[in-house]
């Protein structure tokens, strides 16, 4: 869940199922951030940016795919990122800067 909740757009252009693994893949790097990086903030180029850009082979290709356009894709991505936060059950704060950010509120941190 967001804190506080905001618009979500949807995303057009990729099927059901590219949507779903999509958002699984996303799932997955946000927890992966949150084990190695407890109580810091990140983005959706946190996950998908620097090291990480290089989108063959992975279900993040479908969004370069439909458009063929890195900035439209990276927006979709940031969508799709923000989608699958507020539908988990964990909560994570948003800030609007230069990009919108997220952080998990994980009060249960013992280390």
């Amino acid at each position: 869940m967001l804190l506080p909740e905001s618009k979500i757009n949807n995303v057009h252009g990729i099927s059901d199922e590219q949507r779903q693994r999509i958002m699984d893949f996303l799932r997955n790097a946000v927890y992966c951030w949150c084990d190695n990086n407890k109580n810091q903030w990140f983005a959706a180029r946190d996950l998908l940016g620097g090291e990480n850009k290089d989108w063959h082979d992975t279900p993040m290709f479908a969004l370069y795919e439909k458009s063929r356009n890195e900035r439209q894709a990276g927006r979709d991505a940031g969508n799709l990122l923000k989608r699958v936060l507020s539908n988990d059950s964990r909560r994570f704060e948003t800030d609007r800067g230069r990009v919108r950010q997220y952080r998990w509120c994980c009060e249960d941190i013992t280390n």
